[in-house]
């Protein structure tokens, strides 16, 4: 009997709240993921062999690995493991470790997952797991991939919310995702690349926008770099999980050792339709002191970010990575729109050879972990006639659906968001075209609100004059304060 998206989000939540209390709730993810992984398979595979048992009359071939998306060696299927009542982690260890060999595609998927801890997994604890994950059997004819990767993402959503700020490190909300994907729309056969692409929900939410279109999003080319090993394999899990086995997923870091590389020497970054990625924000130790001297891959070529900010060092490898009639999508901190130095001479050097085709500037605390407003900086090599000289600008600081602890984007929001994008004209109190040569007046600065305002004009200050009035403050207070010693010290409260 088909399972409803309720049911299986609450068959996942149920499995977090039986390790509640053993393992912290940000590792909660890698047994989870493991066993549901590990149970669709063992189903899966039961399907495809009775299926292949009913055609061919022939148990041996029926079992073939060839007749199968996937190989599940012997004796490490989720049936072999029931047959334990001791040592339960143990055989668990040996089952993954065993389909990762069998299979180039899941090399790695189950990482370090370690149910053979006993002072974490006593044996009746994880009987108590397994018995929990056989409430639903996880065949196709029961529960379809993409309603199990809603399913995945959802429980990857509680996460985030439970452990805040490290929850939101790989996963972005999916309104967002959805209108930055609607904004870039994406068509069959195109290449689309995620350089920094955590859980996958960006190269996933591409592939459904095509499917949604009524046409074959199996023809889309799927890449993505992730540098968290864990964080790869959950996106591997999930891309599998929806029946997208052909993705290009890579791990590494990708400013210092991108993997996606074309050339006899492998020093070019390969090139594609649509780029997409929400980069943390203001990273740090992003790679400064190599690109300092020169990035080996060339992708430096509008300037050296400086070295407590890497915004547009992600946002330069993505621009490497377009190709020349391609569009890309970034998250970016507002402070990427207006930062002087390093970063005014980058973003002056975008707007001059007229890269920058949009900003999307969103309300604040829509992102887990993080309060402050972002923006969607939507660039281009290659304008329309239409658009050449003139960046558009979006305010969408009043499209969002307040919450308790968060923000939302919901349904009218994203539209309004994503028709004033595609329709490219000034609409009050949400988007202006403005000349870049307008922008090159106020020094280059794309700060949203100096071209696009809502409500009631800013009250003008007068710095000159504000400063006078903070020294003549400043000074009574001083005065004021000298009184007050004297009287303390005439009293016998001071020396």
């Amino acid at each position: 009997m088909a399972i409803t998206l309720e049911q299986l989000e609450s068959h996942l939540w149920g499995a977090a709240n039986i390790l509640r209390g053993s393992i912290d709730a940000g590792d909660y993810k890698h047994y989870i993921f493991g066993l549901l992984f590990f149970k669709r398979l063992s189903d899966v595979w039961d399907e495809e062999y009775e299926e292949r048992l009913e055609t061919y009359g022939n148990a041996e071939l029926a079992a073939d690995p060839d007749e199968h998306r996937f190989d599940l060696p012997k004796d490490h299927h989720w049936a072999d493991i029931r047959k334990h009542t001791t040592n339960i982690g143990e055989h668990l260890n040996n089952a993954f470790h065993a389909i990762e060999d069998a299979n180039e595609r899941l090399r790695g998927v189950f990482q370090d997952v370690d149910f053979n801890n006993k002072q974490r997994f006593t044996d009746a604890m994880l009987e108590q797991l397994l018995q929990h994950f056989e409430t639903h059997r996880l065949r196709k004819v029961d529960v379809d991939g993409d309603m199990l990767g809603n399913a995945y993402e959802y429980l990857i959503k509680q996460f985030a919310d439970d452990s805040g700020k490290k929850g939101g490190e790989f996963y972005t909300p999916k309104e967002v995702v959805e209108l930055m994907v609607a904004c870039l729309q994406i068509e069959e056969g195109m290449s689309v690349y995620d350089p920094t692409c955590g859980s996958g929900g960006m190269l996933l939410e591409a592939h459904k926008s095509v499917e949604k279109s009524g046409k074959d999003a199996r023809t889309l080319n799927l890449f993505g770099q992730e540098k968290n090993l864990n964080t790869w394999a959950i996106c591997q899990m999930n891309l599998f999980l929806h029946d997208i086995d052909d993705a290009d997923i890579q791990r590494g870091d990708t400013l210092r050792d991108p993997k996606h590389l074309v050339g006899d020497a492998a020093k070019a970054v390969r090139t594609f339709d649509r780029v997409i990625a929400n980069p943390p924000f203001s990273l740090k130790e992003w790679g400064h002191s190599i690109w300092s001297t020169g990035d080996p891959f060339a992708r430096d070529t509008y300037g050296c970010p400086p070295k407590s900010y890497g915004d547009l060092a992600f946002v330069q490898h993505m621009l490497s990575s377009l190709k020349e009639k391609g569009k890309m999508a970034v998250v970016v901190p507002h402070g990427v729109l207006f930062r002087a130095g390093k970063e005014g001479e980058i973003r002056k050097a975008l707007l001059e050879n007229d890269i920058v085709d949009a900003v999307i500037g969103l309300a604040s605390n829509l992102f887990y972990g993080a309060g402050i407003p972002a923006a969607i900086l939507v660039l281009s090599k290659s304008k329309p006639a239409h658009k050449k000289g003139k960046v558009l600008i979006i305010n969408g600081a009043e499209q969002f659906e307040e919450g308790r602890a968060q923000n939302f984007l919901r349904e009218p929001h994203i539209k309004a968001l994503t028709d004033a994008y595609l329709n490219w004209a000034d609409v009050d109190r949400l988007a202006k075209v403005v000349a870049v040569s307008d922008v090159a007046n106020n020094d280059h600065n794309l700060n949203i609100t100096r071209y696009l305002s809502l409500g009631a004009e800013a009250e003008v200050i007068e710095v000159p004059v504000e400063l006078e009035k903070l020294t003549t403050l400043q000074q009574e207070r001083d005065k004021a304060e000298a009184k007050m010693a004297g009287f303390l010290k005439e009293l016998g409260y001071v020396g």
